[in-house]
């Protein structure tokens, strides 16, 4: 992946509060929960579903949320390819991170079992 500097400040500056409503949307087209889009932000990241609202309310950048974030000692076994660019080799952390989420979030859609997207089986 061809990674700039630009387009990784761009990701690190957006709010979560604003990619979330497209995430929750995304995911109830396809006949998914609201429940389950925060547990696989809470598997990923450890924000049970109070503190994923207060980071919404704060305006939280993808940076601080990452900063603030537990992330999932599995999250390395996040594989395959999202806007374009596969996950795995994404040189970026902070990019790197913002896909992963991505990717859950799409695999969520897709109807993928849970068991799957957590990396449990």
């Amino acid at each position: 992946m061809k990674d700039t500097s630009h387009h990784d400040e761009r990701i690190a500056k957006m709010i979560f509060g604003s990619v979330y409503p497209h995430y929750l949307s995304k995911v109830e087209k396809k006949g998914r929960t609201k429940e389950e889009l925060h547990y696989i932000i809470e598997w990923l990241t450890g924000f049970n579903t109070i503190k994923i609202e207060e980071l919404i309310e704060n305006k939280m950048t993808f940076e601080s949320f990452f900063e603030k974030a537990t992330l999932n000692p599995n999250a390395h076994l996040i594989t395959g390819v999202i806007c374009g660019y596969r996950v795995e080799e994404i040189k970026n952390p902070l990019t790197q991170q913002v896909r992963y989420l991505d990717k859950l979030v799409d695999e969520l859609a897709k109807g993928r079992k849970i068991e799957k997207i957590t990396r449990n089986s």
